[in-house]
């Protein structure tokens, strides 16, 4: 049995014990547009304790809002009561809930798009904000006065920006006013939150469209003011023929794409947040003198990008990736030239893939040159698992049956046997330990 037609049958059993039941909300929408979705909600009059009631497994996620959730073969359903909210104190709960009408129900929501409401047993459409007539011209607006469901809850003005690019959809100028007025409110929304729509905004459809519409209405110099900065920023046009820091940031986003091989549907957080951060240096490292440069940008831009990780709460995994995918994201133009210890500790790191991605995205959206991207895909393909990532010939306990003491030294000595090692200078364990010994020897004549 397929999700929709566990969901069908969610609506059926509640309508056969006298409950009005409906799909609510995106699964309406989606199918409207033609879109697949895996995602059904159900709104209904059936009171939380009906609902738990008549299902043999339910989770009461939020049942002081009317919210169950059922569980049926496996599939997880959020099942809510029709309900109309009171005014929210601190712009995301409402005061208080009390349920009502289908009607009632959906003029609470936030866009006309995502109010339509669908009986799946007769087969037809309740549409009582005009939902069916935005889609159809394709328009993103809210539902009612726009201030008033903003200021209900301000992360509905991400939300905006985020539809508007997933569907292509222009914003309505109504709701586009709206959004600029109330737009430094934003702050009042959780981290987590923002984040959470931020990684739908680049992770989905036509990212560099989002962010460019954040800037449009004046919430992406409060949410990634560091991004903003990027505007006007300007390049040398023998590498950057495209423009300024800004436009190519956006160039860069619209190539990006899942990175293949990874059976992912669409490109990761921490790759699409290293494509967006990669330049973030270039602002505060813009000098002009013979000609434009932009010194240790790569570097600057690592710090940077680390805080705007914490600020907005990405997990500590995906901090060091994407701090890591900004700090290497220069590595590729001097690929030809590395020695094949450093080159093999890039193609190590578990990140490698996302960052030829990155590299490829760069090169595309400035000079076009992918040489040094075939260069090291090439090499990347060449090289086995055992080649890029042998197992050590010898260990910092080698050293210390050898007399040496862990420190400084002790490291330097470990890391000169592995470039041997990945230089294929050194094969053997015999030969390693040997080779220890001279360097032992060679940092005793200095010292004396």
């Amino acid at each position: 049995m397929t999700v929709k037609q566990n969901a069908i049958e969610i609506v059926k059993t509640l309508q056969e014990h006298g409950y009005k039941a409906f799909f609510a909300g995106g699964c309406v929408r989606d199918m409207i547009i033609g879109k697949e979705t895996a995602d059904y909600d159900i709104a209904t009059n059936a009171l939380p304790q009906d609902v738990m009631k008549l299902f043999e497994k339910t989770i009461p996620v939020g049942v002081q809002f009317g919210v169950v959730i059922v569980v049926k073969n496996s599939h997880n359903f959020e099942v809510a009561t029709f309900r109309a909210e009171g005014s929210y104190s601190d712009g995301r709960h409402p005061d208080y809930v009390a349920f009502c009408t289908p009607e009632d129900d959906v003029k609470r929501r936030d866009f006309t798009i995502n109010g339509l409401l669908y009986d799946p047993i007769k087969n037809e459409i309740l549409d009582h904000v005009g939902g069916r007539e935005d889609i159809s011209q394709g328009i993103i607006r809210t539902i009612g006065n726009p201030v008033e469901r903003f200021t209900e809850d301000k992360l509905r003005m991400i939300r905006a920006a985020r539809f508007a690019c997933r569907f292509h959809f222009p914003i309505h100028p109504d709701t586009k006013q709206a959004i600029i007025q109330l737009a430094k409110n934003i702050h009042v929304v959780s981290a987590e939150r923002i984040r959470e729509e931020l990684e739908k905004i680049l992770t989905g459809p036509n990212p560099h469209i989002g962010i460019q519409l954040l800037d449009e209405l004046h919430l992406l110099q409060e949410v990634l003011p560091e991004v903003s900065n990027m505007k006007g920023v300007r390049q040398p046009e023998n590498f950057h023929p495209e423009g300024d820091v800004f436009v190519h940031t956006l160039l860069c986003l619209s190539k990006l794409s899942p990175v293949s091989g990874q059976g992912m549907e669409k490109p990761s957080f921490t790759l699409a947040m290293g494509v967006l951060l990669h330049d973030i240096g270039k602002t505060v490292t813009f000098e002009e003198l013979d000609r434009i440069r932009f010194n240790l940008h790569e570097k600057v831009g690592a710090d940077m990008a680390a805080r705007i990780c914490d600020r907005i709460k990405t997990s500590n995994a995906e901090k060091e990736r994407i701090v890591w995918l900004v700090l290497k994201h220069l590595y590729f133009k001097d690929a030809q030239k590395m020695r094949l210890n450093k080159l093999k500790r890039l193609f190590a790191n578990e990140g490698y893939p996302e960052l030829a991605e990155l590299c490829r995205i760069d090169a595309l959206a400035s000079c076009g040159d992918l040489s040094d991207y075939h260069y090291c895909q090439e090499m990347f393909s060449k090289l086995s698992h055992e080649e890029v990532k042998p197992k050590p010939l010898i260990t910092g306990h080698d050293l210390i049956i050898m007399g040496l003491k862990p420190g400084p030294l002790f490291k330097d000595i470990l890391t000169k046997i592995e470039d041997e090692q990945l230089d294929g200078n050194l094969t053997t364990r015999d030969a390693a330990i040997e080779e220890v010994r001279r360097l032992i020897s060679q940092m005793k004549t200095v010292l004396k």
